[in-house]
Parts: structure tokens; C-alpha cells; sequence
């Protein structure tokens, strides 16, 4: 389990353990749930859609033999069965504002009784950003819920009638890789719902979701030039394990997440010129264009740029990895620096050429 996550979570759970930290617990619950969504809103912000029904770990055994898809609409089915039919005892959001049909969902369960490819066959009918907007509004819903919550909550037990009216919904499957969730909630109380699956199902879940996005990029990236057309090293980035770079449809580069339509300039220019890379223009020195127009922040990556011009891709590539070896550091400004000539007089300085 994440460390961060999990640590964030014993410290929850420890919170709401006790009366008198019950209102920072929930605090904590909350900035919990944001924190895991924040990853949500990533993957669905810059995976594209493909992503969402590729199952890069079928067969497994474990959450990661799904796909993203299927993954958030599980999270989120759960918690809106539990969160509404179980606990509030009110309408679930999936039957609210048409969510269904904005999914396209051809289920109205919680998916668990799905069988490998029937996963990969269900998520690839999903319409993934309406299925983001359901999630963000059971999550903000449940956030209500329980906000609303008193330290004597915590203790509610549920009954027989509890568990009739979640079969009435038909929203568990009657499979028997499914229909035991019913008896798992009924058999928790307040606080049991709160540990899962309001927090550590989302937890588990959400790695899962991470080791997927992550393969995906890995194998994007597998025999595709490993340099980008601005002259960053993908190999080298903090964001290597996230991005399958801006040569693949798997570009999760933190600049071109910020231009329309997730499109950086520089590449835009390179192939539009048909240039392997700004390397290759003629105008690199004196280029504004795109990340290159942020100044010292992209001085950086304009020396790599340039000493990819000078010397070679592969010569590029031998003196990050010397930098690496002597350096410990994340983004390569925290050595070349913000002043270009000096960031390109540390490169020639650290190569074997």
C-alpha cells in the first residue's frame, strides 16, 4: 500500500477512534478522499480513451486485472449503494440526472461478478468522463454525508430490512462473486463503512489504477524514441513513470497537459516543419515557441536541445545518466540551472565525447 496514503489512513482511523478527535478525524477522512481523487483526476485528465478498457495485467490475480474503466465505476457504485441505499436510506446518484444513460452503462451493479474480458468489453462502452462527473458526485455526496456524522454514529448497526432493501435495488449482482458484498456491509457499523470502503477500498483501488496506467506507459513507450521533440530525455524525467511521452498517445507531459487540447507547440512545430526535433530548427537559439517561451524555467531543456544538435541523441542520453550518478535530483533545473549557457557548459563538461 502507498506509504503516504496508508500512513494518512491509520491516522484517521486512529482520529475517529476517539470522541474528542472525531471532528479532526473526519477532517483527516476528507482530505484523505481528495488526495486519492486528485489521482483520479490525473488519469482521467490525460489517459486517452483507449486506456480505459485495456487490461495490461489480465489473468492476475488482484485489482490491477482490471481496467481503469471498471475501476471507477466499482469504487464509485460501491459507495453510492452504501452511502444511499444502506446508510441514508435515500436514492442512489446513479438514478439521479440521467447518470445512466450519460455513462451509457449497461450495468447498474457494482461489476464484481464481470469475468475477464466481459471487463475489458463492459469498460470500453463507458463514456469516461461522464463517468468522472458521476464519480466527483458521489464523492461529493458521501463528503456530506459525513461531514453530517456525530462520534454516536459510529456505533449504528444494520438490520435484516437494511439488507432486503439493498436486494430491492437489484444493484448487487446475485453472482456469487458479488452478492456477498451485502452481507459485508450489513455486518459492519458506521465506523466499518468509514474503513471500507469510504477510505482503504479507495486506497486499493487507486494503486491498482496506478500500476495499470502505469504498464500502459510502459509498453506505449517500448521502441519509441525515448527524447522528446523539446530535447527533454523521457527516460530522465520525474514524470517517466506517468508519461508514455509526447511521441505516443500516452503524453501525460505536464506542459502539454496545459495547452489546448493537450497538444504541445513544440511538438505541433516540429511536425509541421516534419523535424525529428527542435534540435533539428535552424531557429532554436532565438525559439519562444511553446515551453521554450517560459524563459530560465525552459532554459533547461533548450541546452539539452541544443547539445543534442552539437553532439547526438545517445551522447545526450551518456550525460544524464552521469548526472544521475552524481546528482541525486528530480527535474534536470535543479542541476542545469536557469541560465542557458551555463546548463549547456555543464552538459559538455560531463560528457565523454
Amino acid at each position: 500500500m502507498n506509504k503516504e496514503w496508508s500512513e494518512k489512513n491509520k491516522k484517521m482511523q486512529s482520529l475517529i477512534g476517539k470522541k474528542e478527535n472525531f471532528d479532526d478525524g473526519i477532517i483527516a477522512l476528507l482530505e484523505l478522499r481528495e488526495d486519492l481523487f486528485g489521482q483520479i483526476t490525473s488519469i482521467v485528465n490525460t489517459y486517452p480513451k483507449e486506456a480505459f478498457y485495456l487490461m495490461p495485467f489480465a489473468g492476475a490475480k488482484g485489482y490491477h486485472s482490471k481496467t481503469l474503466g471498471y475501476s471507477l465505476w466499482h469504487i464509485f457504485r460501491i459507495e453510492d449503494i452504501v452511502a444511499h441505499t444502506l446508510i441514508s436510506q435515500d436514492s442512489q446518484i446513479l438514478f439521479t440526472d440521467e447518470w445512466l444513460r450519460r455513462i451509457n452503462s449497461p450495468i447498474i451493479t457494482t461489476g464484481n461478478e464481470l469475468k475477464g474480458e466481459e471487463n475489458a468489453e463492459f469498460s470500453a462502452k463507458l463514456d469516461v468522463r461522464a463517468l468522472y462527473d458521476y464519480c466527483r458526485a458521489v464523492m461529493d455526496s458521501t463528503n456530506e454525508l459525513l461531514k453530517d456524522l456525530q462520534y454516536k454514529d459510529l456505533k449504528r448497526k444494520f438490520t435484516d430490512d437494511d439488507r432486503e432493501r439493498i436486494i430491492e435495488t437489484r444493484t448487487v449482482s446475485k453472482d456469487e462473486d458479488a452478492f456477498w458484498l451485502i452481507d459485508y456491509w450489513c455486518g459492519k457499523d458506521i465506523k466499518g463503512l468509514i474503513q471500507m470502503p469510504f477510505s482503504r477500498h479507495w486506497i486499493m483501488h487507486v494503486e491498482a489504477m496506478c500500476r495499470i496506467k502505469n504498464e500502459l506507459c510502459r509498453k506505449a513507450r517500448k521502441g519509441v524514441d525515448p527524447v522528446a521533440y523539446c530535447g527533454l530525455s523521457c527516460n530522465h524525467c520525474f514524470l517517466k513513470e506517468w508519461c508514455g511521452g509526447c511521441r505516443t498517445s500516452y503524453n501525460t507531459c505536464s506542459y502539454a497537459t496545459c495547452c489546448p487540447d493537450r497538444t504541445c507547440p513544440n511538438a505541433a512545430c516540429c511536425k509541421e516543419k516534419d523535424l525529428d526535433g527542435c534540435y533539428d530548427c535552424d531557429n532554436l537559439a532565438g525559439c519562444m515557441i511553446g515551453f521554450y517561451s517560459n524563459g530560465s524555467d525552459a532554459n533547461a531543456v533548450k541546452a539539452m536541445a541544443m547539445f543534442i544538435r552539437k553532439h547526438g541523441k545517445k551522447e545526450l542520453v551518456a550525460v544524464l545518466d552521469n548526472l544521475h550518478k552524481k546528482y541525486d535530483f528530480q527535474k534536470i533545473q535543479e542541476i542545469l540551472g536557469y541560465d542557458l549557457d551555463e546548463g549547456l557548459k555543464l552538459l559538455e563538461e560531463n560528457s565523454y565525447g
